[in-house]
């Protein structure tokens, strides 16, 4: 009956083909239902709710978002673009939502994309245990993890959750040797001075093997949703950061001697 583990199920709200982001190459990004924390400027508010929920979409109809599947039928989307992947380097990212949130289906992802001969990653807050954490490394190319904040308390106020859980994480997760890179989503009065990007940096750089980092400007591409969903959303009226203050916190982060980059 082959491989038990491509019945494994569960649940996903998109799959993106053809991506230049989160990881190297072309990728197929896979987003998964749940996450933990409740971030203000969350451009992905439809895959907080692990439970499938309705939506308004565009045109004012309402529709499901999330739905059950197994292993076996994602990769069958995730194998058409294999020569894609050969020739840029890319394959399968996991992302959400939180692809911790589902360790019994998730993991399994990674494996059996790895075994089909396709690169992996993951992108995450790595707000988790590390027990759960350790299910994913072992088929992991590349982890994507967001550093938001080193202020426990600013951290809490606009994610509602501590991040001390991922501060030790991120150190946990370099000292196992994954392949990690610190990713910073810059948001306007939460965390775009030099001095906060200069301690996450100034920690970053502190990871055993880490040598880069990406700033992730604040957009507003996901404001919408919040409406479509009955929320409010609460970041409303701040604008996108110039390219000038941009460059400024790049430079800021470049002190560290990690390899900084805008976007990822």
């Amino acid at each position: 009956m082959g491989k038990s583990y491509l019945d494994a199920k569960g649940r996903i709200f998109n799959i993106q083909r053809y991506s230049i982001h989160d990881g190297p190459g072309i990728r197929t990004i896979v987003f998964l239902k749940g996450c933990s924390l409740r971030c203000r400027w969350c451009c992905n508010p439809e895959s907080q709710n692990i439970e499938s929920q309705e939506m308004t979409d565009v045109d004012g109809r309402l529709t499901v978002v999330g739905q059950e599947i197994s292993v076996r039928e994602v990769m069958r989307e995730v194998e058409k673009d294999r020569s894609y992947y050969y020739r840029s380097g890319g394959g399968l990212t996991l992302s959400g939502g939180e692809a911790l949130m589902q360790p019994e289906f998730a993991p399994y992802l990674l494996q059996a994309s790895r075994e089909a001969g396709i690169n992996t990653a993951i992108e995450t807050t790595g707000f988790a245990s590390f027990d759960i954490i350790k299910r994913y490394l072992p088929h992991t190319d590349y982890v994507l993890m967001d550093i938001k904040h080193m202020n426990d308390m600013k951290h809490k106020q606009f994610t509602s959750q501590s991040n001390r859980l991922i501060i030790e994480n991120a150190r946990k997760i370099a000292e196992w040797g994954a392949n990690l890179t610190i990713r910073v989503p810059v948001i306007p009065t939460f965390n775009d001075t030099e001095a906060e990007i200069s301690a996450i940096a100034q920690f970053a750089a502190s990871l055993p093997n880490v040598t880069r980092l990406h700033l992730l400007p604040y957009h507003r591409l996901g404001e919408g949703k919040y409406e479509r969903l009955g929320r409010n959303y609460t970041l409303s009226g701040i604008e996108p950061m110039s390219k000038e203050k941009e460059q400024t916190l790049l430079q800021a982060a470049e002190k560290s001697g990690l390899f900084c980059q805008l976007g990822g």
